[in-house]
């Protein structure tokens, strides 16, 4: 393919730029020459109850240790609110759009500091202490904030689970945990539509106290001794007496000052589950310095972030990326998160903009998978709006192709934007590579440099160290402050998913592409590398290829058995336009063949009205490849999915090909 072009920033940006660029390397260097003294620094930007002495005190080796400044204490909640108070008290911290046009609400930090102690103060009153675990099912309403930052205020570990889980889903992972208490709503809005939360943490208890899911898996008991109920829609929602609370009864007339809870820096925070193919979900377990300090500085840095500009997130709180970007990163750095409760295309699409344009939002956070939907709809949407506050567009969940980074770039952004495509996962705590603005040129498609602190390496299938231009396995040879420490109550597997493939190193699970300016192209899981005679294929490599055809909506492909060829390509592909004729799939296999040569040619294309994803907007590719080989008994945790008939409608169109 040939060579990507490279994208600075616009004059209008180049000073701020002239200092990142040099802010930038200056930070590198320290980093790498002094990492102990470089990560003393930044934990100098937050507040400490006792400052630590020790900065990085962890081990790759053996059973494997991760710990960050472990003789400090701390408390997330003061560094979020408290601190602010005297300087920002009537900033506003958190905007809530709900999805309703006319239902919204801004809380200063003042506002969302006395919010977080009354309901920090019930907890307190219902018996949760230091180290319980409080489960946070919830959709995105400002409720879902308070309650994590309340947890964080009395040393409670909260559990947040995506509000699209399902029974069984919410039931593994609260016997997993051991939540004591569990905070949820009746119901949940999305579309126009209802969705029962309440009921459904209801069927998840009782598959919990003895029940099984999934071909008889059996479920851990769970814990729970109470619910607490956000009435959000006035839906009528059975109440267990004694076990369940009104939420805004509990928190009526709790005092507004509520004392923190002095909080060692390995002390757990949160857990976030992440799913598997096979197994249980595994809970991934931040602590209490580390994760907050990466979420700070990660924010800051990558965002240009400047105090009292509206950020915008669009990830759900039930993922890692709203944790650290709707939620800590930018309530750390005394800055004004805006939360949204709907979709981008309801009522109508152009929501989003038209929400870019009324709250004067300066950095807007997406998924890839939502760039395309939009790049989709009619342009008049876009066009209607005017997005002039934007400064800085971030891409985040998977890589992101070329033809979409350049519409973001040039109908989004409106040339004046810096894009940062950011790569980093559940297990990271934060963002990991990214062009920080103004400091780094941008490659479309490329997540470009590490940040500061950070060493990735690549390595061949034999461990070895590969240098310079090379593609491989992407690993991380030094451990970073926002590193998860462990999978909750299972630390062999822990050390088994991430330091044995690669000793000495965490291995991402990621593969990589270094080119001749050292910038990483991420090219997608390794199991979504496919060996085509011989061939390494990147599923991303050929996605992008398909996506490049100007009928092409979105594509996903996979790597399927082949008695001669090994493995061979399989395309899903969503076209943006009607039916198309027959012979279509032969014309955009023979598209992927012009680009990256026949060898990359798919062997089969199926095109389909959609495709498998997350509510965060990931490909469920392990899904896709499952259907593609038939194999379709088992499909593994599906908890996550955002419309599960879609997986049912590509299984018939499967064996309507027989």
């Amino acid at each position: 393919m040939e060579a990507a072009p490279i994208y600075h920033v616009k004059p209008d940006l180049a000073a701020s730029a002239v200092i990142n660029a040099a802010r930038h390397r200056l930070m590198s260097n320290h980093a790498i020459t002094d990492a102990d003294g470089f990560w003393q620094e930044e934990a100098g930007r937050i507040d400490w109850i006792r400052p630590p002495q020790l900065a990085d005190n962890s081990s790759f080796d053996g059973d494997v240790r991760i710990s960050w400044f472990s003789d400090g204490i701390l408390n997330v909640s003061v560094n979020c609110l408290d601190r602010h108070l005297d300087l920002h008290g009537d900033r506003d911290a958190l905007i809530w759009q709900g999805e309703a046009e006319d239902d919204s609400r801004i809380l200063t930090y003042r506002q969302l500091h006395a919010e977080v102690c009354r309901l920090a103060n019930a907890l307190r009153g219902l018996g949760i202490r230091k180290g319980d675990r409080v489960a946070i099912y919830l959709p995105m309403v400002a409720e879902g904030a308070i309650a994590m930052l309340a947890c964080a205020r009395i040393g409670a570990v909260h559990v947040v689970m995506f509000a699209g889980f399902s029974a069984s889903g919410i039931a593994d992972r609260l016997g997993d945990c051991g939540a004591k208490l569990v905070i949820t709503a009746d119901e949940g809005r999305r579309a126009g539509k209802r969705v029962p939360l309440k009921a459904t943490i209801d069927e998840a208890l009782a598959l919990a106290s003895g029940g099984s899911a999934g071909a008889g898996k059996p479920i851990a008991p769970h814990t729970v001794e109470h619910v607490l109920v956000l009435r959000l829609t006035g839906g009528n929602v059975a109440m267990q007496r004694k076990r369940d609370l009104d939420y805004a009864e509990a928190v009526r007339g709790q005092p507004a000052r509520c004392e923190p809870e002095p909080m060692g820096a390995e002390d757990p925070l949160l857990l976030l589950y992440t799913s598997g193919s096979t197994g249980k979900p595994k809970g991934l377990l931040h602590t209490t310095a580390g994760y907050l300090l990466w979420a700070r500085f990660t924010h800051e840095a990558v965002f240009d972030y400047r105090p009292g500009e509206v950020f915008w997130c669009t990830a759900d709180i039930g993922w890692v990326t709203g944790h650290s970007y709707v939620v800590y990163g930018p309530l750390a750095n005394a800055g004004t998160t805006l939360m949204f409760e709907g979709t981008p295309s309801w009522p109508e699409p152009g929501r989003w903009w038209r929400l870019i344009d009324k709250y004067k939002v300066a950095s807007f956070y997406t998924a890839p998978t939502a760039i395309r939907s939009m790049m989709r709809d009619d342009p008049g949407f876009l066009a209607a709006t005017s997005r002039k506050s934007l400064r800085v567009l971030g891409s985040v969940g998977e890589p992101i192709n070329p033809e979409a980074w350049l519409w973001y770039y040039h109908e989004v952004g409106g040339e004046r934007c810096a894009v940062v495509d950011t790569w980093w996962q559940t297990e990271t705590g934060g963002i990991m590579i990214a062009p920080l603005p103004g400091a780094i040129a941008q490659k479309p498609g490329s997540a470009t440099l590490p940040l500061p602190g950070v060493v990735p390496v690549l390595v061949d299938e034999k461990g070895q160290v590969l240098e310079g231009e090379a593609e491989g396995h992407l690993c991380i040879s030094r451990s970073w402050p926002g590193q998860a420490r462990t999978i909750w109550g299972d630390h062999a597997r822990y050390v088994q998913t991430y330091f044995t493939t690669y000793p000495g190193s965490y291995f991402t699970g990621d593969g990589a592409r270094r080119d001749g300016d050292g910038y990483y192209w991420i090219t997608g899981r390794v199991d979504d590398v496919i060996n085509v005679s011989g061939h390494r294929i990147g599923s991303a490599e050929v996605e992008a290829a398909l996506d490049h055809h100007d009928q092409v909506a979105e594509a996903a492909v996979v790597g399927v058995p082949h008695d001669i060829k090994g493995q061979a390509l399989f395309a899903f592909v969503v076209l943006k336009g009607k039916e198309a004729a027959p012979g279509y799939e032969a014309e955009l296999a023979r598209h992927v063949g012009q680009m990256l040569g026949r060898y990359a040619a798919p062997d089969t294309v199926l095109l389909v009205p959609d495709l498998p994803k997350t509510r965060s907007g990931k490909i469920m590719r392990r899904i896709l490849r499952k259907i593609a080989t038939r194999d379709t008994a088992e499909l593994g945790d599906t908890t996550t999915l955002a419309d599960p008939a879609v997986v049912q409608d590509l299984i018939r169109r499967m064996e309507e090909r027989s």
